[in-house]
């Protein structure tokens, strides 16, 4: 299961990125965990200058602004081969 977290406040773009993460993996049929991060520490910890951020298994993968639904279905479907496994 995929860790997804949303970097932001209460902002209207932080809202929307929540929401078509949440949409995008629903449509997909992925289960995922998804978290709100909120805290300026833990905002502050990721070193981003922008909100919203996204982070997915403790990399960050977006950074500023809404993302598309598109760029949000790639980010979820990608699943790291185990070692030793190839396609």
């Amino acid at each position: 299961m995929l860790n997804v977290e949303v970097l932001g406040f209460d902002c209207a773009a932080c809202r929307k990125t929540f929401r078509l993460i949440d949409e995008t993996a629903r449509a997909l049929g992925l289960a995922i965990h998804l978290e709100k991060v909120d805290d300026p520490a833990r905002i502050a910890a990721c070193r981003v200058l922008s909100v919203p951020s996204v982070v997915i298994d403790g990399k960050l993968v977006h950074s500023g602004g809404t993302p598309s639904c598109k760029q949000i279905a790639i980010w979820l479907n990608v699943q790291p081969q185990p070692q030793g496994e190839t396609s």
